[in-house]
C-alpha cells in the first residue's frame, strides 16, 4: 500500500467512545423492567442511569463500532489510535484506561461538562440472547477541535465510522480529518456502520465517498441500501465507479472486495464450531482487513484475515480478542 512515508500508526479510528456494560440477567428482569428480548434501542440518560442502578455485578469494556476495530488492529500487532470523546466521570476513565490496557494510543480530552459518557447497557439471558440499551452521550459531542491533525498526518489510514455521521459537529470533524488525511498523501476509510444511517445520510455518504474515501467498508444490506438497488450486483457494480477499493460483507456467504477497473474477489467465511455473539463481526473483520493492508498484503488476503478475525470473535462473548490475533494468524498460516 503506498502512502506518504513513515508513519507513527498505521491505523486511526475516529468513532463513537461507548463502553459497554455487561450484565447477566433474568428474563423476569427483561420483564419487570418493559424490555424487548434481543432488541437494541437508543436510551436517554435517566433511563440509563436508572438500568445501571438496577443491575447486579457488571463487566464494564471500551466499545463502540470503530473502537471495536482499532483494538481489534492493534491484536493483529499493528500501532493504532483512536479519537472519540467522552466525559470527565468514572466511566469515561473506565474507556480510557481500557482501550489503552490493549495497546491502543488515546488522547482525546475528556468534556468538563455535558452529557455523561456514552454506554451500552448489555444485558444477558441464560440463553446467550442479548439484549441492548444505548446512551450516546458524551460521545455525540465529538467536534473538529477533537481532531489532532498531527496524528492524522502521522497515520497510514484514518478509519471513521458512519454512525459518527448523525450530530452535525461530528460530521465537520469527519470533513477536517479526511482533508488533513489526503493533504498529508494518508489513506481514508469509511464504515457505513447501518443501513438506517445510510437512509438518513445517503447524499452525504455518496459525496464523500466519491471525493474523500480510498477504501469503504459495508455489508449487503448497507451497499444495496447506498445505491437505492434491490440486487448486489447492481450495488457492486455501482460502488466500483465511486471508490477505489470497496469491502463488502455477506455474513455467512463471505466477502466480495472490488476493485476499481474490474478486479473482483469472492472470499469464504472462515469456519465457525458455534456462534457464541454475533455482536462485532463486521468491526473485526474490517480490523483484520486494514491490519493485512498495513503489511502490504494482497487484498484478497487482507480479506482471509478479515475473515478469520470476524470468525474468531463470534464463537466468544464480546467485541475483545480473548487471545491476541497475531496469534491467531500465526497458526492459520498468515
Amino acid at each position: 500500500m503506498s502512502d506518504n512515508g513513515e508513519a507513527r500508526f498505521e491505523v486511526l479510528g475516529i468513532g463513537n467512545a461507548i463502553v459497554d456494560v455487561l450484565a447477566q440477567v433474568t428474563e423476569d428482569f427483561l420483564a419487570r423492567h418493559g424490555l424487548v428480548k434481543g432488541a437494541m434501542r437508543l436510551i436517554d440518560e435517566v433511563e440509563a442511569h436508572d438500568l445501571y442502578e438496577a443491575l447486579g455485578p457488571t463487566i464494564e469494556v471500551s466499545g463502540g463500532s470503530a473502537a471495536n476495530t482499532i483494538a481489534g488492529v492493534a491484536s493483529f500487532g499493528a500501532r493504532s489510535a483512536f479519537i472519540g470523546k467522552v466525559r470527565d466521570d468514572e466511566l469515561g476513565a473506565i474507556f480510557a484506561h481500557d482501550i489503552r490496557s490493549v495497546g491502543v494510543h488515546f488522547e482525546t480530552a475528556p468534556a468538563g461538562e455535558g452529557p455523561t459518557t456514552a454506554r451500552c447497557l448489555v444485558l444477558v439471558t441464560p440463553d446467550g440472547e442479548r439484549t441492548m440499551n444505548t446512551w450516546l452521550g458524551a460521545s455525540q459531542n465529538l467536534s473538529p477541535d477533537d481532531v489532532d491533525e498531527d496524528l492524522v498526518k502521522d497515520s497510514r489510514i484514518t478509519y471513521l465510522e458512519g454512525y459518527l455521521f448523525d450530530p452535525p459537529h461530528a460530521k465537520e470533524a469527519f470533513h477536517k480529518a479526511a482533508e488533513v488525511a489526503r493533504a498529508a498523501g494518508r489513506k481514508v476509510a469509511l464504515t457505513l456502520s447501518d443501513s438506517f444511517c445510510v437512509d438518513r445520510h445517503r447524499e452525504d455518504f455518496l459525496e464523500l465517498i466519491r471525493k474523500q474515501v480510498d477504501i469503504l467498508f459495508a455489508n449487503e444490506a448497507e451497499i444495496r441500501s447506498l445505491y437505492r438497488v434491490s440486487n448486489f450486483n447492481d450495488a457492486m457494480h455501482a460502488v466500483q465507479q465511486d471508490c477505489p477499493l470497496a469491502v463488502l460483507t455477506r455474513s455467512a456467504a463471505g466477502s466480495v472486495i472490488v476493485e476499481s477497473g474490474d478486479d473482483v474477489h469472492v472470499i469464504e467465511a472462515f469456519p465457525v464450531k458455534k456462534v457464541v455473539d454475533a455482536t462485532g463481526a463486521g468491526d473485526l473483520f474490517a480490523a483484520g482487513f486494514l491490519a493485512g493492508l498495513t503489511q502490504g498484503r494482497p487484498v484478497a488476503e487482507c480479506a482471509r484475515m478479515g475473515a478469520l478475525a470476524a470468525g474468531e470473535i463470534i464463537q466468544q462473548m464480546g467485541a475483545r480478542a480473548i487471545r491476541p490475533f497475531h496469534e491467531v494468524a500465526r497458526e492459520n498460516g498468515f
